[in-house]
C-alpha cells in the first residue's frame, strides 16, 4: 500500500477525505463521536467515516427527551439505502435533546456529520467512568486510520 497523506489544519485531522476533528470522543467500532458541552451534557453524532459507509440517509428515529438510555442501547435508529443500523449511546443518561433536523432531513449527517448533523444530545449519569472507553483527539487518529485501511474507505460528502 502506498503512502496516504495525513492533513492537520487548525483542530482537525484528515485521511483519505475523512475529516477527524481531535476535540470529540471516539467510538471507533460504531463510528459514533460524542463531545463534552460546557453544561456537562454531551452530543453524539455518526462520523464522517460512519455516514460515507452508511450512505445516503434517508430515515431517522431518534428516542425522545427525557428517555433514561444505558450505555450501549441505541439512542437512535438510521437507515440508508443499503444500510440500517442503530446509534447506540456512548454514555448512560437522560435525552435532552434530539436534533429535529436529522429527523427531517436524516442526510443532513452526510454532508455536515461534525456540526448541523448530531444527532442527540444527553445529560450522563457518570461522565467519567463513560469517557474510559472512548478515543480522544490524537489518540483516535491511529485507530481511526486502521479502520479507514481495513475497510478501503475514502469519504465524500453526499450532497
Amino acid at each position: 500500500m502506498g503512502v496516504v497523506e495525513i492533513l492537520q489544519s487548525g483542530n482537525e485531522w484528515e485521511y483519505n477525505g475523512c475529516v477527524v476533528p481531535l476535540d470529540l470522543y471516539y467510538d471507533i467500532e460504531t463510528q459514533t463521536w460524542l463531545r463534552v458541552n460546557e453544561d456537562g451534557s454531551v452530543t453524539m453524532g455518526l462520523t464522517d467515516v460512519g455516514q460515507v459507509r452508511a450512505g445516503r440517509l434517508l430515515h431517522a428515529r431518534i428516542k425522545n427527551p427525557g428517555k433514561h438510555i444505558q450505555k450501549g442501547k441505541p439512542v437512535a435508529s438510521l437507515e440508508s439505502g443499503k444500510w440500517a443500523g442503530p446509534i447506540n449511546a456512548l454514555v448512560e443518561g437522560e435525552v435532552l435533546e434530539r436534533n429535529e433536523k436529522v429527523l427531517e432531513q436524516p442526510d443532513i449527517i452526510n454532508y455536515d456529520p461534525y456540526g448541523e448533523g448530531w444527532i442527540v444530545k444527553m445529560k450522563p449519569v457518570d461522565l467519567q467512568r463513560d469517557l474510559k472507553d472512548l478515543l480522544y483527539g490524537k489518540e483516535s487518529i491511529e485507530k481511526m486510520r486502521e479502520y479507514i485501511e481495513e475497510w478501503d474507505i475514502i469519504c465524500m460528502r453526499c450532497t
